[in-house]
This record gives C-alpha cells, structure tokens and sequence, in this order.
C-alpha cells in the first residue's frame, strides 16, 4: 500500500502533539482519524495542504490544521504540504500568481522598485493585491484538485498493481492444488 510511503515522509504523531504548535486545536487534535493512512484521508490532506500553500496569508499551518480537523483528514499531511511555500519559492510562486491574475483581470503588470519601504510596500500592495489573491486562489484550487487527483490515482493503480502480483504470485500454487482428472483417476 502508498501507506508505507506516506508513513516515511510525514511527522510522527508525538512530535506534533507534543510541539504545542497546534494547541489550538485542542483535545480535537487527539482524534484519531487524524492519523489514518487511508485513500481518502491522505488525498483530502494533500487538497487542504497544496490549497493552504498557495494562500498569501499568515498562519498557513494553523488554518490547514484546521481545515484536517474539520474535514477530518490526515492531519500531519495537511500541515507538511503547506510548506510547499517556503522563504525559498515564495516569490516565483506568488509573481507567477500575480501575474496570472493580472492577465485575468486584464490589468497591466507593475515592475516592483528594487529597494523596499513601508510606503513602496503600501502602495504596491494596493495595486497588486486583487491579482495576487486571485492568481493564488484559481493556481490554489488547481494544484490542490490537480494533487488530489494524483494521489487518488496513485493508490488505486498501487491497489491494483499488488492485486496483480499478488494473484501471479498465488496462481502456481493454487494450480498445484487442484487436482488433475489422471491423478483422480489412479487414486481410485
């Protein structure tokens, strides 16, 4: 199964509780369907946490958490997809948003000064803030939709691979036991 895949990569459920990160979240936090690996809690997780990465807004982890709390899906999942918006790709994620949503909204591009101040900063969010948030919400909703697919048609081609290796691997054995009419025939 993907579980054993899934299992390598995500955070072990005491390091998470015991962090106080998510206190929040309160005795929630302790369900345990949280922490299945199963098709639909993984494929909802990786949803919530690749739509959370795309969002320009602070507390990414703490709304995903959330979010796996209330749609009660893999909780650690949730929480480590949203780091797919990290210092590092921040900005080519969010000026290909931007400008997705500039061309959306049919409005022209701005050059951002090179030096930033509180005023720049001020005034070059009130002319790029509608297309960011736009391009972020629509690139959001696709690569969530796009990763939920992905992952949904990931476990079932595994589930039906080990079908497949499972029934050549036991087809041997179960001809071995069955018995032939000759064999039937001399026994008699």
């Amino acid at each position: 199964m993907p579980r054993k895949l899934f299992k390598r990569f995500i955070p072990e459920r005491n390091r998470i509780t015991a962090s106080g990160k998510l206190s929040a979240l309160g005795e929630k936090i302790h369900d345990p369907n949280l922490w299945h690996l199963n098709k639909h809690s993984v494929s909802s997780a990786v949803f919530i946490g690749v739509f959370f990465a795309f969002l320009p807004l602070p507390l990414q982890t703490l709304s995903a958490a959330f979010c796996a709390v209330a749609f009660r899906c893999n909780l650690p999942i949730s929480i480590t997809l949203v780091w797919i918006s990290n210092p590092v790709t921040i900005p080519p994620l969010f000026f290909f948003c931007y400008r997705l949503g500039a061309h959306l909204l049919g409005v022209p591009v701005i050059d951002l000064p090179n030096e930033f101040d509180y005023d720049v900063i001020q005034n070059s969010l009130r002319h790029i803030g509608q297309p960011l948030l736009l391009g972020c919400l629509l690139s959001g909703i696709f690569c969530a939709s796009v990763s939920y697919l992905l992952v949904r048609g990931f476990w079932r081609w595994h589930v039906i691979h080990s079908w497949n290796k499972r029934r050549k691997r036991l087809k041997p054995i179960k001809n071995a036991e069955k018995p032939t009419t000759n064999n039937m025939n001399k026994n008699r």
